[in-house]
């Protein structure tokens, strides 16, 4: 069943826009009756059908809203560093919106090699896989900050940090997470974070954890946690 994300839905009936509305009725081939679903980003899910095929302005008649579709009763925020490779950044944000993240920071730290992040694209990216996975809450994607800054503010929750640093114990996330609340994770970048980092991180709160025994990609490791917490809380 074809997904659309409606940020501005409101009311009985709801009109695709003209890219939409041509790629429904011309591409998918959709027509009257045809059943349609909507999200919004705020949680809710909304049930529908074709009531007008319009190549320009396809109607849609909501039938049904189901409110906090698959709410969670966790919330996760991903703090990580953007990569040299944009690509692989992109490729976090895909797969961790996929399995469920609420909040990712692009985190500045001292071996972060490339700062500048395209953020149409990367919530372009987030809305995509909302709507592939079935997410009717967007993923809120931070305006970058750097690591002094982040760790210096106040969270609520769980608060990890994943470095590959052998100075020191580390925990494994089910160790140091509590199933059904909230949770903060830093990832660091490539060459992982610097040990004045790991210090200020700890000092301000923040649990050392592992991510398993392999060495993994900042990316990887992103996903691991992800869906670490993910899998706590099945």
């Amino acid at each position: 069943m074809q997904v659309f994300y409606a940020p501005d839905i409101s009311g009985e009936y709801y009109i695709l826009d003209e890219r939409e509305s041509k790629h429904t009725v011309r591409v998918l081939r959709m027509g009257e009756g045809s059943e349609i679903k909507l999200i919004d980003g705020k949680g809710n899910l909304f049930e529908g059908i074709i009531s007008d095929p319009d190549q320009r302005a396809c109607k849609i008649r909501i039938l049904n809203i189901i409110k906090g579709f698959e709410k969670r009763d966790y919330n996760l925020h991903i703090a990580i560093s953007p990569l040299k490779n944009p690509e692989r950044f992109e490729w976090f944000v895909e797969k961790s919106v996929e399995i469920g993240v609420d909040e990712i920071t692009p985190l500045i730290c001292h071996h972060t090699e490339k700062h500048g992040l395209k953020t149409e694209r990367l919530n372009n990216i987030i809305v995509s896989a909302m709507k592939q996975s079935l997410k009717a809450s967007v993923t809120k994607l931070n305006a970058a900050c750097r690591f002094s800054d982040f760790v210096n503010s106040p969270r609520p929750g769980t608060l990890m940090i994943a470095h590959c640093s052998d100075g020191g114990e580390r925990k494994g996330i089910g160790e140091a997470y509590l199933k059904g609340s909230k949770a903060v994770i830093l990832i660091g970048p490539e060459g992982d974070f610097s040990e004045e980092e790991i210090i200020r991180a700890v000092n301000k709160g923040y649990i050392p954890v592992s991510l398993g025994k392999s060495r993994l990609r900042t990316e990887t490791a992103g996903v691991v946690a992800c869906h670490s917490i993910y899998f706590i809380n099945q």
